[in-house]
């Protein structure tokens, strides 16, 4: 396992602490203190993946978040398994299993491939829509395709071991980005006592000063780093955070930090720790000191592996000990980078030539360069390189970067690495977040923050700052002003002394000239994590695409986990060009969060499982365990789906629990419907101005049924309200739509009629309903209560206090199942015990507990609505032939009365809730089924509606359903068709949606 590329000497890695891991199948070794890129790149691994759309072979980049082709699948097992990972951001540990997320059989030999070599005019942008249009029955062979190729990555199959959680903090000063400005931030707001808190997203701070080759007061920059880590850690109220990305900016000075606490030790994360934890921070104030990206040179054949970022080869030089090649040809248009072909000279790797795209050069780094005999190439830069699977050569040519032309035929110079430095584009992303747009500033050819919607101040590089001294100066003035705005007294310091060095202003050169014309030259990559070429957003723009959102969206330019990094400049000032405006005028791209991929875990943290979605249990839970009962969730509840007995499955069970019902009695633990307590003076004109119907003369002791529907008519809850006192009424909802409706009266009381006196409480939980349906359910309540239930007494929407099983009660009789019925509510804690009265009384009229299911077909048979079944969003009350609950002459207008007389809302076409029975009255339909008028019709056929509910009734005999239909009651006695996806049809009578008891006969005796 030797590592053929790793120097002898150099490096902040732990040569004694020797880490196998493994690559593709292969195994490997690194070092403590490595990156898995660094890792890869030490032994001699070229490809790490094929690219996104051409499948071409790809390398490593760079060596921060900024890289576009080291996206890796991370875990040894499927259980912990992480898609998108960048190698460049994960650090080594010993067992790790990395894999290439794209390429078949393999990333080496990948079939497709030859996309790559030929299917450059094949496979321009927006080639999908233009391509796969015709023939369209083929259409869902081509989706199947497309899918499989496209994607970064997949998600684990199994669930995770490890767990994750999230930490609420709050300070005085966020620091963002631990190099050499956010370090100077953190030490003079930590100095002053604010409570600072200092994030970066690499293993260790003090970003490019670890591998930098100036000095601080004469030392190694990485002693002052040492030193300033060391100052902050003995600060009390300062928090570090190394190896957490600040991912998001939010309003209110609100950030959240993506931690990955323990993704560098191992697969798992070790007993009793969290993986990753997510920090959701409210600063006072923010110090954004988030650095600069390299801007890669666009050329010929620049996504070939060997093509890297100039201070990536610095980084892997200097960092890490490795030498990411043995021949270096260097193309830049500025002094700093010169810097990587010293560093290669003295890491003993061969320096070919340093191709300078500025005319006359003369700035210290280039003067050390030439010095030290190195060859200098003015006025030239790399065009194209050759190489499959590695950079072979590279052909240098002199340059015209104002004309955009070559001006010589050039040289081929043989290399195995080519570095590219076209300046340095200050990381605005967070910045942005919030809406604000990045400045151009044409000294530093590049953008910078622009107006601040936020307590937050920038600093460094990211302010345009990029000489070591200056930006050292730059944070530690952004720090003091950050606690002195935070309340703080300013403090003073002395900064390390620097040895500035003369540069020379870089010059603008976003996309190197060839010979050819753009569209045939050799593929000039701009953004290669997406493949998104010169060429392609040169096409776009002549399509028409001259928004920059729009040129993103037709090309992909800064789509998915790149978000820009390295690309975007690049794409804008080629885009800019080709429509001869200014890069001002082209503007950026809208950023988002995520800056990088944050885990689902960490997005959930601890709120999993019954953290997540907390389950609820009624008071008789206990007893239906006992009893055998099946449950379905509806909403959080766990409600007795049916009571199988041994040797029944769900329909048989369902059936004899009908059965029950119809014959004798049964019982529905009906706790779980939601019960909003409302009092107050202007209550009943509250109850006026939400439901569809009147309440104004509802008397104490009568209970009334009522729709909701939204501002635009349509119903979104429904229930019965009782009148317990005059300016006391208890309401229930439906059991998922619960809270939903009691945000919605909060809501409308607080923001529209802040007026009306009138309080809500939810006391769902503080009530049990256990109901009873069935012709004996009068014999059976009677034996356990004093309540006098005579059906004159005790009338069909009344309700009465009493006792029952001993326990004091309210009870309604309300009917749900078209049975007479009675719903006995007590307090919560009593519940088993009156439950226990009442199942022993039952006996002898043999009651039966039924489940939802059974519910749903004795609601079903005679034709009562579920909200969310027979509504979606769409139906009116007249829709739902409930014209009769629709006050109409209510002196004010409820919500929804306006929005359901609409012109489109009064159509007599519109779909309507009808019955179905199936001529074969054995046929269940499917519910959602699609219904037609004509069943011969050619495809697409006329969909005129749909099955809401569609069951077998044992007590009728004979199948039938509910369903929406366009103008369905006026086609009583007509044919409908159900086409199923098997090539059946179901041929169905429209009905009556009422087919048990059409007077009400049972429920009123």
């Amino acid at each position: 396992m030797s590592q053929i590329n790793r120097l002898s000497k150099g490096g902040r890695i732990n040569r004694n602490q020797p880490l196998t891991f493994t690559f593709n199948g292969e195994s490997y070794q690194g070092f403590s203190g490595d990156t898995l890129a660094a890792a890869l790149l030490a032994n001699g691994v070229d490809v790490v993946g094929r690219s996104f759309k051409y499948s071409r072979p790809r390398g490593i980049v760079a060596a921060g978040a900024e890289e576009p082709n080291a996206v890796l699948q991370i875990g040894a097992t499927e259980a912990t398994q992480i898609p998108n990972v960048r190698a460049t951001q994960q650090a080594l540990y010993s067992g790790l299993v990395a894999n290439s997320v794209n390429g078949w059989p393999s990333v080496n030999n990948d079939l497709m491939g030859i996309l790559g070599k030929v299917g450059g005019g094949m496979m321009a942008p927006g080639f999908y829509y233009k391509t796969f249009m015709y023939p369209q029955n083929l259409w869902l062979t081509y989706e199947k395709y497309i899918r499989k190729a496209a994607g970064l990555g997949r998600a684990p199959k199994e669930n995770d071991p490890d767990s994750y959680d999230y930490l609420n903090q709050h300070c005085d000063v966020l620091v963002v980005g631990g190099g050499a400005a956010g370090l100077a931030a953190a030490l003079a707001a930590g100095r002053s006592g604010a409570r600072v808190i200092l994030a970066d997203e690499q293993e260790e701070f003090g970003g490019h000063l670890l591998d930098s080759r100036e000095s601080l007061d004469g030392k190694p920059a990485a002693d002052w780093v040492a030193k300033a880590v060391a100052e902050l850690q003995k600060m009390p109220e300062v928090t570090l955070l190394p190896r957490s990305t600040v991912h998001g900016y939010h309003d209110h000075n609100f950030l959240t930090i993506h931690e990955r606490r323990t993704d560098h030790l191992g697969d798992a994360a070790p007993m009793g720790e969290v993986r990753q934890r997510l920090h959701r921070v409210r600063a006072k104030r923010v110090v954004l000191a988030a650095g600069a990206h390299e801007r890669p040179l666009v050329y010929g054949n620049n996504d070939v592996p060997g093509n890297m970022l100039a201070g990536a080869v610095s980084t892997y030089v200097r960092r890490y000990g490795v030498a990411p090649g043995k021949q270096l040809v260097l193309s830049t248009t500025n002094d700093y980078a010169y810097r990587v072909a010293l560093d290669c000279l003295e890491a003993g790797i061969k320096v070919v030539a340093i191709a300078d795209a500025r005319s006359n050069p003369k700035g210290a780094w280039v003067e050390e360069a030439r010095a030290k005999g190195l060859r200098v190439l003015t006025g030239s830069a790399v065009i194209e390189v050759r190489g499959s699977k590695r950079v072979s050569a590279a052909r240098v040519a002199a340059i015209d970067p104002q004309a955009h032309k070559v001006t010589s035929p050039g040289e081929w110079l043989e290399c195995d690495l080519v570095a590219s430095s076209g300046g340095y584009s200050p990381v605005v992303h967070l910045a942005s977040h919030l809406g604000g747009k990045p400045t151009w500033r044409e000294d530093i050819l590049g953008f910078v923050p622009g107006e601040g919607f936020q307590a937050r101040v920038c600093a460094g590089a990211m302010n345009g700052v990029f000489a070591l001294g200056d930006v050292l100066a730059d944070g530690f003035e952004a720090g003091v002003k950050a606690a002195t705005e935070a309340g703080f007294k300013p403090v003073s310091g002395e900064l390390p002394k620097v040895f500035g060095r003369h540069e020379e202003p870089s010059i603008a050169l976003f996309q190197v000239p060839h010979e050819k014309p753009t569209a045939r030259a050799p593929k000039q990559f701009v953004d290669q994590q997406n493949d998104v070429t010169a060429a392609g957003i040169e096409l776009a723009t002549r399509e028409g695409f001259e928004s920059v959102e729009h040129v993103k969206r037709y090309t992909a330019l800064g789509f998915g986990t790149d978000q820009g990094k390295l690309g975007n400049i690049n794409g804008l000032a080629i885009a800019a060009r080709s429509m001869g405006i200014s890069i001002p005028q082209m503007g950026t791209t809208m950023f988002r969060p995520n800056y990088t991929p944050v885990t689902f875990g960490a997005v959930a943290g601890r709120n999993c499982g019954a953290l997540f979605d907390p389950v609820r249990y009624t008071a008789l839970h206990s007893w239906h365990l006992k009893n055998g009962a099946e449950f379905e969730d509806v909403g959080q509840w766990k409600r007795p789906w049916y009571f199988p007995k041994a040797g029944e499955d769900m329909h048989a069970a369902v059936g004899r629990e009908c059965k029950a019902v119809r014959d004798s009695v049964g019982l529905l633990d009906a706790s779980t419907l939601g019960k909003i307590d409302i009092q107050g003076p202007d209550a009943r004109e509250f109850l006026n101005r939400i439901y569809t119907n009147a309440w104004t003369k509802l008397d104490v002791g009568k209970a009334r049924y009522g729709l909701m529907c939204k501002e635009d008519g349509m119903v979104f809850d429904d229930g019965v309200t009782a009148c317990l006192a005059d300016n006391h009424f208890l309401m229930t909802t439906t059991t998922g739509g619960a809270a939903r409706v009691m945000q919605w009266m909060e809501i409308y009381h607080q923001t529209e009629w802040p007026e009306l006196k009138v309080y809500f409480t939810s006391v769902t939980d503080h009530w049990a309903t256990m109901t009873l349906s069935g012709p004996n359910s009068r014999k059976l309540l009677s034996e356990v209560t004093d309540i006098d239930l005579d059906k004159d007494a005790f009338p069909f929407m009344t309700w009465k206090e009493g006792k029952v099983g001993g326990v004091p009660a309210r009870v309604f009789r309300i009917s749900f199942t078209g049975e007479l019925s009675y719903e006995v509510n007590v307090q919560a804690d009593y519940a088993m015990g009156v439950l226990e009265k009442i199942v022993e009384a039952g006996k002898k009229y043999n009651l039966t507990p039924y489940g939802t299911e059974t519910m749903h077909v004795l609601r079903a048979e005679k034709g009562f609505i579920i909200v969310g079944q027979e509504t979606d969003g769409s139906v009116t009350p007249d829709d739902l032939n409930m014209g009769w609950c629709v006050g109409r002459t209510k002196p004010f207008s409820w919500i929804g009365w306006r929005g359901m007389n609409r012109e489109d809302c009064v159509k007599e076409n519109r779909k309507q809730l009808v019955g179905l029975k199936p001529v074969n009255t054995s046929a269940v339909l499917p519910e959602g089924a699609q219904l037609v008028f004509d069943a011969k019709q050619a495809i697409p056929m006329s969909m005129v509606g749909h099955v809401t509910s569609s069951y077998y009734s044992t007590s009728m005999g004979f199948s039938f359903a509910l369903a929406l239909v366009k103008g369905g009651l006026k086609r009583m006695g007509e044919k409908v068709f159900a086409p199923l996806a098997d090539g059946t049809v179901i041929e169905a009578e429209i009905v009556s949606s009422v087919f048990f008891d059409p007077k009400g006969e049972q429920q009123n005796v």
